[in-house]
């Protein structure tokens, strides 16, 4: 582990550092005038970070979620969890550390997609089920996981503006016959390719006219900037399960 930083600010200790995305928090915590508790990766000692950091940021992998929370919680340092790929069991392990300790957990963490997100709850809810949703997300060719967790994300949000759970009416990976599409589900795509960082809409679909809202990422520094904003706001909250939305007042 190693550490650097400015002489003012907060300490934010980075979970994943070597990655890309660990390393674009890195120069986010500096030009927020942050200080870098240091980082670790696999295998790294997540116990000791967490002791010598305000705020933990966790950009790692759903395997390591349950260990960096576990040390989080010990450590009583509130930690803001970026990483994608998570399952039922994971979002119960979060719940369950946020009795003790105050988490933020996201699918994106730029501010853009948060205001998406919002704007995207707000169409659904005012647009009955005659306008059909489609989510549409490409991203480059090494990302494992699809939909993508900021699909994911926009698609709860499309799901609770029109009051519906989302396991229960979407559709995705078509392929074949397939019949019609059904009334008031929610369709997904996952394009993969090249270098994209993250292009993200939300179609809105009805006879003769449609609406899209959508998100394009130039590069991963949006995230990392969110993350920090996110980890700055999170320090000194107490203990439950927070949002981006809630960063942004939304």
């Amino acid at each position: 582990m190693t550490s650097s930083g400015t002489s003012s600010g907060i300490r934010i200790g980075i979970i994943g550092s070597a990655g890309r995305m660990g390393q674009a928090i890195a120069a986010a915590i500096a030009e927020a005038g942050a200080m870098s508790a240091g980082g670790i990766d696999k295998d790294g000692d997540v116990a000791t970070l967490a002791a010598h950091s305000d705020v933990l940021v966790d950009f790692s992998s759903p395997a390591a979620l349950e260990g960096n929370l576990d040390a989080a919680v010990a450590a009583g340092v509130p930690v803001v969890i970026g990483t994608t790929g998570l399952e039922e069991r994971h979002h119960f392990l979060i719940d369950h550390a946020a009795e003790r300790i105050a988490i933020l957990q996201t699918g994106n963490t730029s501010l853009g997609v948060t205001l998406l997100a919002h704007l995207v709850r707000e169409a659904a809810s005012r647009l009955a089920e005659d306008w059909d949703i489609e989510i549409v997300e490409t991203h480059h060719r090494m990302k494992v996981d699809a939909p993508s967790g900021t699909a994911l994300l926009l698609g709860e949000a499309a799901a609770a503006g029109r009051g519906i759970g989302l396991d229960e009416h979407s559709e995705r990976g078509r392929d074949g016959i397939t019949g019609k599409r059904e009334r008031g589900t929610i369709g997904f795509a996952s394009l993969r390719g090249g270098s994209v960082a993250g292009d993200h809409s939300v179609m809105f679909l009805s006879d003769g006219e449609r609406v899209t809202l959508s998100h394009l990422a130039e590069n991963r520094s949006i995230f990392a900037k969110g993350a920090v904003r996110a980890c700055q706001w999170l320090v000194g909250k107490p203990a439950r399960r927070y949002t981006m939305p809630e960063v942004l007042d939304l």
